[in-house]
């Protein structure tokens, strides 16, 4: 046993929880800032922790500073899930709330009563810091639509489901929503405040590998939170198909497919490829015995 080997790989690892600590006391300032959003009882303290500490494991070569935007842009993704999935009452409430976040990215000041917007507007101007900006708003405003779309999409699945008026979709048609998980949105911001110029050129390839991600994480999360989805009345991968193995298999084809995606990016771009890469093995861990969400609504 290589004594020294471990003894250094507990001090980065006692690094990265650092880091993770200090996002998690951010997240849980902000958090406090925003009761409206963030008092129901899912949102518990080992939630900030498992976001921070996700995050910290994904980017250990960042800072404190640089991490602390995409940490709130993964809280903002929990909160709007929340806001869709549990207190909407009508299609119209989801609409709003599309059309109010997109006002947002686009410059639009928020209403001082709306805390969803808010919070969003305040992520916006971390992001609009970065010089380079202006020429990555549309690629903001894109990824944040897919994912208010991708919410909706999904509301509008779960009320004919629980209204019996239409069929659920169909595994394909659920898998290509993953869009509603809010994975490749935060991705986009952290690559906007983070990146370097070469970072920025390619975040087309990177989106596309990081949409692949998604879809990974999306049947890693639903194969590990079946049970939990029954309770909640939620949708999941499982629910779709025949066999749970189906399920498995196709995240293990889309794994592979990951890897495909990023092994000419690591070349170009080094550490977002890295970083694509880390969330889904850290994901794949982290889900073994957990969830992000607390266990009480």
């Amino acid at each position: 046993m290589d004594l020294n080997a471990h003894a250094e790989d507990a001090v980065e690892q006692g690094r990265i929880c650092a880091l993770a600590a200090r996002g998690q006391r951010d997240l849980q300032k902000r958090a406090a800032e925003y009761p409206e959003l963030f008092s129901a009882a899912p949102f518990d303290a080992a939630l900030f922790s498992n976001i921070a500490l996700a995050i910290a494991f994904s980017a250990p070569w960042c800072t404190v500073e640089q991490l602390r935007v995409t940490n709130r842009a993964v809280l903002w993704g929990f909160a709007l899930d929340w806001q869709v999935d549990y207190l909407a009452k009508s299609r119209a409430e989801i609409d709003r709330l599309a059309e109010t976040s997109l006002a947002v990215v686009d410059g639009a000041t928020p209403a001082t009563d709306d805390p969803m917007a808010r919070f969003l507007a305040e992520l916006c101007a971390d992001l609009a810091a970065v010089p380079a900006y202006p020429g990555l708003r549309d690629t903001w405003r894109a990824a944040v639509h897919r994912t208010v779309e991708a919410m909706g999409r999904e509301w509008d699945w779960r009320a004919a489901r629980r209204d019996l008026t239409g069929a659920l979709p169909t595994f394909e048609e659920y898998l290509a929503n993953a869009d509603n998980l809010a994975c490749t949105v935060v991705n986009v911001a952290h690559w906007i405040h983070t990146g370097d110029a070469q970072t920025h050129q390619a975040l087309p390839r990177l989106i596309e590998a990081s949409d692949e991600v998604q879809r990974v994480l999306r049947l890693v999360n639903d194969l590990s939170t079946y049970q939990r989805d029954l309770e909640w009345g939620d949708l999941n991968a499982i629910m779709l198909v025949a066999d749970r193995a189906e399920v498995e298999q196709r995240a293990d084809a889309l794994t592979a497919r990951c890897h495909d995606l990023l092994a000419p990016l690591a070349a170009d771009c080094p550490r977002p490829a890295a970083y694509l890469a880390r969330q889904v093995s850290f994901t794949s861990g982290f889900y073994g015995s957990t969830d992000f969400w607390g266990t009480a609504r």
